[in-house]
């Protein structure tokens, strides 16, 4: 499919620089940008929905099932 679309002129610039840079086209750069922030607005929209589903009043019985035991080491802090 192709698609169309205005890119300021600065960001085509760093675009062409990043493709250079890792010896690829523009519009490999390009698809994989958009590729990840619609991928970031997906995992937005399911947090989301996911936060809907719960209640801050199940907080507690959920702290409480965890057990009272020392980090494991390395995660002391």
């Amino acid at each position: 499919m192709i698609v169309q679309a205005t890119i300021p002129d600065y960001l085509m610039r760093q675009a062409a620089e990043v493709a250079e840079r890792e010896n690829t086209t523009v519009d490999s750069i390009i698809s994989i940008a958009l590729s990840s922030q619609v991928t970031a607005w997906q995992v937005r929209d399911t947090v989301e929905q996911r936060a809907k589903r719960g209640a801050s009043s199940d907080l507690g019985a959920i702290l409480a099932a965890v057990p009272d035991v020392p980090p494991v080491l390395g995660d002391e802090k």
